[in-house]
């Protein structure tokens, strides 16, 4: 169902049963998955193509224009998946140059007042609580966790089954499946509750998580010579190699420990 009362640009391409309620603004270049639904005064703006069974509550605004002086006008994209609920006045930017995409993945949770900055890569079922920022070029792996009022800032990446807790600011890489808390953000143990309960992790996996995160920020050695130490005295797991690759993979850095 279209109501009369929104604007839906005619090159706009609309899938099957979308419902789109009145003051909804749908733009040209849009396209729009199966069964989704458009909330009153949100706005889809040009170059967002989206999957299907999404839920865009009202005065969000999808496809803005990045808040970049790079940006010089090209065709830029964002690109959704499906099963998303994006809430009350999110923004997501489109990428700054030309052919490029800000992309978010499938069953995520984007919540009132989130801004998602231009080249951001979102993955799949990650939260982003209320009020949180991201700078551009900015990653968060599968099932990541940002909390209320959370601000990352360029090209940050935070990995999977982190939670950042409420009120963090990172301008480090945050690794994989752990807690992070505090200003300064810091290292606040592994999220062990989530990776047993949700994430089906066995207890010796979790104990050679936590292991290695020792060796990382509790045993007063160099990084070098934590990772050298992990490959030597953890047993190597796909957990434990994302946590050696993510950390040897980030340029910006990672994190510190407790103050």
């Amino acid at each position: 169902m279209i109501s009369p009362l929104a604007y839906v640009n005619p090159k706009a391409k609309i899938g099957k049963d979308v419902t789109i309620h009145p003051f909804a603004y749908i733009d040209e270049n849009v396209e729009i998955g199966d069964n989704c639904t458009i909330m009153p005064y949100a706005s889809i703006l040009s170059g967002t193509h989206m999957g299907s069974n999404n839920m865009v509550y009202q005065a969000a605004i999808i496809g803005a224009t990045p808040q970049d002086f790079q940006f010089k006008g090209d065709e830029t994209f964002v690109e959704i998946g499906n099963d998303n609920v994006i809430r009350e006045k999110a923004i997501i930017n489109r990428a700054t140059f030309k052919g490029n995409s800000t992309t978010v993945g499938n069953g995520n949770f984007i919540l009132e007042g989130v801004h998602i900055a231009h080249d951001t890569q979102i993955g799949n079922f990650c939260i982003l609580g209320n009020g949180t920022k991201t700078a551009g070029n900015c990653t968060l792996d599968d099932k990541a966790i940002l909390g209320s009022g959370v601000i990352l800032k360029h090209g940050c990446h935070v990995g999977g089954w982190t939670l950042v807790r409420d009120g963090c600011r990172a301008n480090k890489n945050v690794p994989p499946y752990i807690v992070a808390a505090h200003n300064p953000i810091s290292y606040y143990g592994i999220n062990a509750v989530l990776l047993s309960k949700k994430g089906n992790i066995p207890n010796d996996i979790l104990d050679n998580i936590a292991k290695a995160y020792r060796q990382i920020y509790q045993c007063g050695t160099s990084l070098e010579n934590a990772l050298r130490n992990i490959r030597e005295m953890v047993p190597m797991s796909p957990e434990i190699q994302y946590i050696l690759d993510f950390i040897e993979h980030s340029d910006k850095g990672i994190i510190g420990g407790v103050q």
